[in-house]
């Protein structure tokens, strides 16, 4: 099998970047770390001590035993680092979004198939059991027909080293809605966002969109909220259900529309499973293969379109400016 091969190199192992890094060397696959920061580096060699390191980036791409890569870093990087990984004939996992321009993202999606070559977006949400289990029960219409989806990711993040909140997790939310309801964006009907800093990074953003079938969905994200949401709500005619991601178990719950939600809730069984194990293994079986991955290129530009037009209508001539943040002076550890 071709996932007992050490042959994945991955390029930033910070604080998501190293469970990347555990996953895929747990999957046997892992041979290269790469990171510009030492610190990082040693500590991925304490806990993995047969892995290489390096900083150099050009040691993974022109490493002949090193197959795949995978793009953990700033989502500003994303588009460069991708492109020259798919032009050095590898296979690419880069984390969500896969760039943060929709023409960039369209790009990578036509070189990757031009090149026969697998590139998977780290829409993590895609693979997780729960958000599968609904699915599921959508698609059999145990809740009716969908009218209406929420997505609600609040958190804190005192880094702040994206374009904005809306960047750095309604990927999540964009993809994990089309996922569930079986239908792409048809338009972004209102986006709205606010700084607590006063500048254009917004760590506050709403965004309201219309799906194809018809179904609206409204996502909200946050980068200053004290305690912890995640929680996606999508109601049918017949049922609602809610999955509450914060929760150690019993996730996904479903009520009836018609009586009080305290005297009808049903808990679906499912699989509990890490989602980035998951994920992490369809990779390594598309490129055994050679099939297109759940969250493939398409799956990314689809994604990346909506945000870019929700910037658009957030921003307007003011977007520009954000082309201008050197982002990385963020990254700081604090």
């Amino acid at each position: 099998m071709i996932n007992k091969n050490k042959f994945v190199g991955v390029i930033g192992c910070g604080i998501w970047g190293k469970n990347i890094v555990r996953n895929f060397y747990n999957l046997g696959a892992l041979h290269t770390v790469c990171d510009l920061d030492e610190e990082n580096l040693n500590t991925m060699k304490e806990s993995f001590p047969d892995i290489e390191t390096t900083k150099d980036f050009s040691d993974l791409i022109k490493n002949p035993d090193i197959k795949a890569i995978c793009v953990i870093t700033p989502s500003h990087t994303h588009f460069g680092l991708v492109k020259l990984a798919l032009e050095h004939g590898k296979h690419v996992y880069v984390e969500k979004p896969i760039s943060i321009k929709a023409d960039e993202a369209l790009k990578l999606k036509e070189l990757s198939e031009k090149l026969g070559l697998v590139l998977m977006v780290g829409h993590l949400l895609l693979y997780h059991p729960a958000v599968n289990r609904l699915k599921m029960l959508i698609e059999d219409g145990v809740l009716g027909k969908i009218s209406y989806v929420q997505s609600d990711r609040l958190n804190i993040n005192y880094f702040k080293n994206d374009r904005s909140v809306m960047w750095d997790l309604a990927p999540h939310d964009v993809s994990m809605t089309s996922y569930v309801i079986g239908s792409e964006p048809d338009k972004v009907i209102s986006a709205t966002g606010a700084s607590t800093e006063g500048n254009n990074i917004f760590d506050i953003t709403h965004i309201t969109i219309k799906y194809k079938n018809g179904v609206i969905a409204q996502i909200s994200d946050s980068w200053i909220h004290p305690q912890k949401l995640v929680k996606l709500l999508v109601r049918g005619d017949k049922g609602t259900a809610v999955l509450d991601d914060t929760l150690p178990d019993h996730k996904l719950l479903l009520f009836s529309n018609d009586k009080p939600a305290k005297q009808n809730i049903e808990v679906p069984d499912y699989l509990e499973i890490e989602p980035l194990k998951l994920e992490c293994q369809h990779f390594l079986n598309c490129i055994e293969t050679g099939k297109t991955p759940r969250s493939g290129g398409e799956n990314g530009y689809i994604t990346v379109k909506t945000l870019e037009d929700a910037e658009k209508i957030m921003l307007g001539s003011q977007r520009e400016k954000l082309d201008d943040v050197d982002f990385a002076l963020s990254r700081s550890k604090r």
